[in-house]
């Protein structure tokens, strides 16, 4: 298989849109991550509650600015899939946790344990989000 194939899912408009709706729910999730530090809250609490407000930004971003096209009528199917969405963020979720928590223990910094886990939660979700929750009817 070439370079070219193994490359090219991640070059499509779709997947750029992701990119960019990722960053802005990003923001929210470490700023939210910071701010909640500040407070004196733990990290790994710190990181599965802003884990979960940048969830919220990421639904409202990427059903309506990446898979608009695919986003149900508002009713049963659209329940279904922000219970899809929201569901499976829940694995992602965990998975944020649990390596923000582990790497912190280790002796890390928060903020770069954050951005270890940032990335593993965003293909986890993106692959999700466009073959399970947004596919086509």
């Amino acid at each position: 298989m070439g370079w070219r194939k193994v490359i090219a899912p991640f070059l499509e408009a779709q997947f750029l849109r992701y990119a960019i709706c990722a960053v802005g729910a990003m923001a929210v999730d470490v700023g939210s991550f910071v701010i909640l530090l500040g407070q004196g809250m733990s990290a790994g609490l710190s990181a599965a509650l802003a884990y979960a407000i940048g969830t919220m930004a990421n639904w409202w971003l990427v059903s309506r600015g990446v898979f608009d096209e695919a986003l149900a009528a508002r009713g049963p199917a659209r329940l279904r899939q922000q219970f899809l969405f929201y569901g499976t963020t829940l694995v992602g979720l965990a998975l944020t946790t649990m390596i923000v928590s582990v790497l912190v223990a280790t002796g890390m910094v928060p903020i770069v344990t954050k951005a270890i886990a940032i990335v593993v939660s965003f293909f986890l979700n993106w692959s999700v989000r466009k073959y399970l929750v947004f596919r086509p009817a």
